[in-house]
């Protein structure tokens, strides 16, 4: 396998194409940013961490029977991984009140949740990620119904496999987004867990203190990003 062109440039990781059209390397950067780009720094170690990190997750989250896109860490800071036709919706899961929640229904931070509360959100930086239902994917033409309940129950899926493995390491798993895609040489194939899972798109609390591990530590300027990090990996086993 060949690495080829770069395809894109995220705000974290870089895509590229390889001699196989159904395959993309995902290169973790060690470039952070915040508020839709607005705030941007680089910390050391932060892309193999996130690698790593990610490599666990997906690893676990396939022998729990959730199909992703990942296939095999290359390096330090690359993995191989499927090249998906991405929905343009994110899912996102909130198991304790946290972030925009917070502020959109003005519920103290923190609250904890009867059950995990399901949104979705169209995936625009340039408008902030909306807040969307139901009808406007549909009737926008985003996903069809059948995709719209599939993202909806492979994303409780998730929440029933990392909720306890981040308990099981003093945590609480707050909130977290997925993203979902078919594989671009299957486009009528099955729908597969796309992009990351790592401390950059989730919130993680630690249980007993209530101190934050994940990527507020930079949007809110708490220091020890890269620790926390790292942290995160050694107390749900993930190999640095």
């Amino acid at each position: 396998m060949e690495k080829q062109q770069e395809l894109y440039r995220g705000k974290a990781k870089t895509v590229y194409a390889t001699d196989d059209p159904g395959l993309l390397i995902m290169h973790y950067r060690d470039d952070v940013s915040a508020f839709d780009g607005a705030k941007l720094d680089k910390l050391e170690r932060k892309g193999e961490t996130n690698n790593r990190i990610n490599a666990y997750i997906m690893g676990r989250l396939a022998a729990a029977g959730v199909p992703t896109h990942f296939v095999r860490v290359l390096n330090e800071r690359e993995s191989l991984v499927r090249a998906l036709t991405m929905i343009p919706v994110e899912c996102v899961v909130r198991n304790i009140c946290a972030g925009s929640m917070a502020k959109r229904y003005g519920i103290e931070e923190g609250t904890r949740l009867p059950e995990p509360i399901f949104e979705f959100f169209l995936k625009s930086d340039a408008l902030h990620d909306p807040l969307v239902n139901d009808d406007h994917i549909r009737v926008l033409g985003w996903a069809t119904v059948a995709e719209i309940a599939e993202m909806r129950a492979m994303t409780h899926r998730v929440n029933a496999v990392l909720k306890p493995l981040f308990a099981d390491g003093g945590m609480d798993l707050v909130d977290y987004k997925l993203e979902f895609g078919h594989p671009r040489d299957d486009p009528h194939g099955p729908l597969l867990l796309g992009d990351e899972f790592t401390p950059d798109g989730c919130r993680l609390w630690d249980h007993a203190t209530h101190e934050k591990m994940d990527k507020d530590r930079f949007r809110r300027d708490l220091g020890g990003v890269i620790e926390k990090y790292r942290e995160v990996a050694e107390r749900i086993g993930a190999p640095l």
